[in-house]
């Protein structure tokens, strides 16, 4: 009767005993406070083009590229220290069909042929607006690519801006995907209200 006892109370603390079983936390970002949208005025004496862009960018105007001054004198960047990202801008005056044609083959080869590796996708938006002579393209480049964004803008004659959006990180679209979010509505407020001087 005492081993019955023994033997059921054996079995009993088995039964009751559950193996412990892992269960991975879910991968979380960390959270960041966006500020609201606002906009100021670049419109700086002698540049070829104005447009409005925001409060919390800072343009850094003629900025070294691995140590090498610009190409041209009207390059810059908006910088964005709070969330780490950074408009690069470059401007070419276009001299003549050809010089145009170029550009725009450039501005294909920087998009699709250096993103094309680690993007999911890539969509391409056309805009115009003939009252302001602001013609040009939105790209839209989705996963793990180094830039989400790319466009130009040009007059088809005499003016040429191109611009990125890069991070100070490893390109994660998980991570990234809110802040690529918050500065397309910059960006496309930027293209909006661009003029040529």
């Amino acid at each position: 009767m005492l081993r019955a006892i023994i033997f059921l109370f054996i079995i009993i603390s088995f039964a009751a005993c559950k193996p412990e079983v892992y269960t991975p936390k879910p991968r979380g970002y960390y959270h960041i406070a966006l500020p609201d949208h606002e906009y100021k005025t670049f419109d700086s004496t002698g540049f070829p083009y104005r447009f409005e862009y925001p409060v919390y960018g800072e343009v850094i105007r003629n900025p070294k590229f691995y140590g090498d001054d610009p190409d041209n004198p009207y390059w810059m960047n908006i910088e964005f220290p709070s969330i780490g990202g950074k408009i690069y801008m470059s401007y070419k005056e276009v001299k003549g069909r050809e010089a145009f044609l170029n550009l725009n083959e450039d501005m294909y080869i920087m998009t699709f042929e250096a993103h094309t590796k680690k993007a999911d996708y890539i969509k391409d938006y056309y805009f115009q607006d003939p009252e302001r002579q602001v013609y040009g393209v939105f790209y839209s480049v989705t996963g793990d690519a180094a830039s989400a964004y790319q466009f130009y803008a040009t007059d088809s004659a005499k003016h040429f801006l191109r611009g990125a959006l890069y991070f100070d990180t490893a390109p994660n679209a998980d991570s990234l995907q809110p802040l690529n979010e918050f500065l397309k509505e910059d960006i496309n407020h930027m293209l909006k209200t661009l003029e040529w001087n």
